[in-house]
């Protein structure tokens, strides 16, 4: 079966059970979903249930999707995604945002916890995505088209909403909580950088790295979708001073980050 009948097979699963007009996509990288907990009058369905849905396996992804109210609107959140080091296609792994697309969803709001390669952006601190390197050596736009695709050839020069990082901002200073804006390099991992790569990285002008966000965002674009992206630094690859990384330290730092990162984004999604 061809991705395209894949797509339609999946939504039409959703909206048998889900029959609400959404008004956001959410996805929730590792140590934030909580968020979704909070989500009102919520229907509930685990990844494995839908067709064509990969399986969750990364450790501290709930792996379901929470369908309810926040904040005055209707959201689609993911609780966990899916990631080119478990072995899928980048083609399957941003079914969820084609998913979304076909439920009438045309704004988008992505999470992850990314590292720091820059000594000023330190663990602990939300940035705002303005641009990406996707380091990923793949594309998840690869592959036989069809125009329910979307655009053959997406326009690449705002790949982040203006708009959208501008309502943030604001909200921001509202809140007193400083957004600095980054340059993201996706890679594919599971392994951390080196410190030869994070030289190159910072060669290239990356701020933060990580192991998502571009693939989806390539593909929300494809669809003409805004798209807001928010890292949470969960720890610092300075060349000069490496630290081990582990990915269970990765997950405490987003927890003790997650009450002020649910706050700003509660506050991001009301003002949207």
């Amino acid at each position: 079966m061809d991705l395209k009948e894949q797509i339609i097979k999946a939504a039409a699963f959703v909206s048998d059970r889900e029959q609400r007009r959404f008004d956001l996509g959410i996805v929730l990288g590792t140590g934030l979903g909580s968020l979704a907990d909070e989500i009102e009058q919520a229907t509930l369905i685990p990844y494995a249930d839908i067709p064509y849905f990969p399986e969750s396996t990364v450790k501290f992804h709930a792996g379901r999707l929470v369908m309810g109210l926040l904040e005055g609107k209707t959201v689609f959140a993911m609780q966990g995604r899916f990631h080119a080091y478990e072995g899928y296609p980048l083609r399957q792994i941003t079914l969820p945002i084609r998913l979304m697309y076909q439920l009438g969803i045309r704004r988008l709001l992505l999470t992850n916890a990314v590292g720091s390669i820059k000594p000023h952006l330190q663990a602990g601190t939300i940035a705002l995505v303005k641009d990406h390197l996707n380091l990923m050596g793949s594309n998840p736009l690869i592959g036989p088209y069809d125009p329910f695709y979307g655009e053959r050839f997406p326009d690449m020069s705002e790949p982040y909403s203006n708009k959208l990082r501008d309502l943030a901002q604001r909200v921001a200073v509202g809140l007193d909580i400083d957004l600095p804006e980054v340059v993201y390099a996706a890679v594919t991992g599971p392994s951390y950088e080196t410190a030869a790569e994070v030289r190159m990285l910072n060669i290239l002008g990356a701020d933060t790295v990580g192991m998502s966000v571009v693939p989806e965002t390539l593909v929300a674009r494809q669809l003409d979708m805004e798209v807001l992206a928010l890292n949470a630094i969960t720890d610092q690859l300075l060349p000069e001073a490496m630290n081990a990384v582990s990915h269970e330290e990765v997950n405490k730092v987003a927890a003790v980050m997650s009450p002020v990162f649910i706050r700003l984004l509660r506050n991001i999604i009301r003002a949207l």
